[in-house]
């Protein structure tokens, strides 16, 4: 795609974005996009083929802005992995609640197996943080669980609170639910030796997953274990933290 179609896909997704935030997925017909952005309907057939394309890519558009925004925002906390993942909670449900016809694009008609590449990083960026928190000896349970417990629960108290009335809405229901959940997967401090053998276990095995996952290793750095070895190793690690 040259540059003049790229700038000229990306107008036709900012206006649609405006529209979205407007007025909802109602609002985002293929003539009323084309229209704002003055170009012609088949002009856009061409671009996104239909509005269940337009909307797809919306969606891809939606969590490039929620990651622009996290990214920013987690740069500035202090450099403490369970710290971030309160802030990580706070800034997923304000931006739902800040654009909550996004979010709903976004979050609210989700197929299993048809995720837009921002959303794998979204995913990913939420396995990293719980990695480290891992790596440093605070989780409780495996980082495969945690990231399923607190995306259920991030997604879950989101769409809810969209679907109060603004004048209604309490949002120290997300606070409780975010200080309950991560409370329940977290320790409070960093283990003390001898102690917290389970958090211990998955602070090695987060490290082994770091190590294996890393390329080029650093030298002198890689995991001197076979690859049956390492998967013996890592599910007596998960097992000693059950």
């Amino acid at each position: 795609m040259n540059e003049g179609r790229r700038a000229a896909r990306r107008q036709a997704l900012q206006v649609a974005a405006k529209l979205l935030e407007e007025g909802g997925s109602e609002a985002v017909s293929t003539r009323a996009v084309a229209a704002a952005a003055g170009i012609t309907a088949p002009a856009l057939y061409r671009m996104f083929d239909d509005k269940d394309g337009l909307l797809a890519e919306l969606a891809a558009y939606g969590f490039e802005m929620y990651l622009a925004e996290k990214r920013e925002a987690l740069a500035l906390t202090p450099d403490d992995p369970v710290a971030d993942l309160y802030r990580g909670w706070d800034l997923h449900v304000d931006f739902g609640v800040q654009h909550p016809a996004f979010y709903m694009l976004m979050y609210g008609t989700v197929q299993p197996g048809r995720r837009p590449p921002a959303a794998d990083e979204a995913h990913a960026l939420l396995v990293r943080l719980l990695g480290r928190a891992a790596d440093a000896g605070r989780l409780r349970v495996p980082v495969a669980q945690a990231t399923r417990v607190i995306h259920a629960a991030t997604t879950g108290v989101t769409l809810a609170l969209i679907g109060e009335e603004p004048s209604e809405r309490d949002l120290t229901t997300s606070t409780r639910l975010r200080d309950t959940v991560i409370a329940s997967i977290t320790t409070d401090s960093p283990a003390s030796s001898g102690s917290d053998l389970a958090s211990r276990a998955l602070a090695l095995d987060a490290a082994l997953q770091t190590a294996l996952t890393t390329e080029p290793p650093a030298a002198g750095a890689g995991v001197p274990l076979r690859d049956t070895e390492t998967a013996l190793l890592r599910e007596w690690l998960q097992r000693l933290a059950d």
